[in-house]
């Protein structure tokens, strides 16, 4: 029982820093009511961009840029927007990705395989898990977040990771200097309400690597493992997310095993269900 309860957390810690990975700027109109979400991913009747498989597409890539030891913060910040490619990424309507999740809980040898979509429109994000022992689903409507397992206070997915960055250079959202490692870059953006996110750069692309965020007693870690470049824009195609706690850390391992962009969406997938 203790180890299904360690996994349950050990999904929905990978369900909030997986969140903001792969999140767009574009703004999607926001549904009418709060009536039951639905649980059906997206269809796949729209024309879409599709990007499978981890390997990079240099002839889309963002161009990269070394990035020198003395840059300013906001010099790395205006780096990482250009690498993750700048206005398109902002014009995006949408991002949708299917694939497989493995989820680790602390001092156990066992693993949880499952399936996991993900949507995100702008700062709004669906993430649904299935496995034989855990189903989970995350929403984050920019205001506020629901998720099926309780036990977490989870912020909105506005307030951290890419979205953050998007906006670095906005009234309210202060970059500092963080120490760089020989191979990394790194600086920090608080957002206007005080959260922070630690962002870590390639030195030699520019392109962003990983961030974490502290949230209460708590550490969130994401690491991007390999991306595919659709049209300008990098895909993630394998990511790690980790969650560090006095019991120790609960991570995930994300393969993308297919991504569509500016889907059509169901109106109201960004919709809390209904206690």
């Amino acid at each position: 029982m203790r180890h299904t309860t360690l996994l349950r957390r050990a999904a929905l810690a990978a369900a909030l820093a997986a969140a903001p990975c792969a999140s767009a700027r574009a703004q999607q109109p926001k549904p009418a009511d709060h009536k039951a979400a639905t649980q059906t991913p997206p269809s796949n009747t729209t024309p879409a961009t599709e990007a499978k498989g981890a390997t990079t597409d240099s002839a889309a890539s963002p161009a990269a840029t070394a990035l020198p030891a003395n840059a300013t913060p906001v010099e790395l910040a205006r780096a990482a927007v250009a690498a993750q490619g700048g206005d398109k990424w902002r014009a995006l309507k949408n991002i949708v990705l299917f694939g497989t999740a493995v989820l680790y809980s602390p001092g156990s040898t066992q693993s949880l395989a499952g399936k996991f979509y993900m949507v995100t429109a702008g700062d709004r994000v669906r993430l649904q898990v299935e496995s034989p022992i855990v189903n989970m689903t995350l929403v984050s409507d920019s205001t506020g977040t629901y998720t099926s397992i309780r036990g977490f206070q989870l912020p909105p997915a506005s307030r951290f990771g890419v979205p953050v960055l998007m906006n670095y250079d906005q009234p309210g959202y202060a970059v500092a200097a963080l120490n760089s490692k020989k191979k990394e870059r790194a600086f920090r953006i608080t957002e206007p309400e005080g959260m922070i996110t630690d962002f870590y750069l390639d030195a030699a692309t520019g392109r962003l690597v990983r961030f974490e965020v502290p949230y209460g007693p708590y550490t969130y870690g994401v690491e991007i493992k390999a991306v595919k470049d659709v049209d300008g824009v990098p895909v993630p195609t394998s990511f790690v997310q980790r969650i560090s706690t006095g019991q120790g850390d609960f991570f995930a391992e994300f393969k993308v095993k297919e991504a569509k962009l500016n889907q059509e969406l169901p109106a109201d997938i960004f919709t809390f269900p209904k206690n």
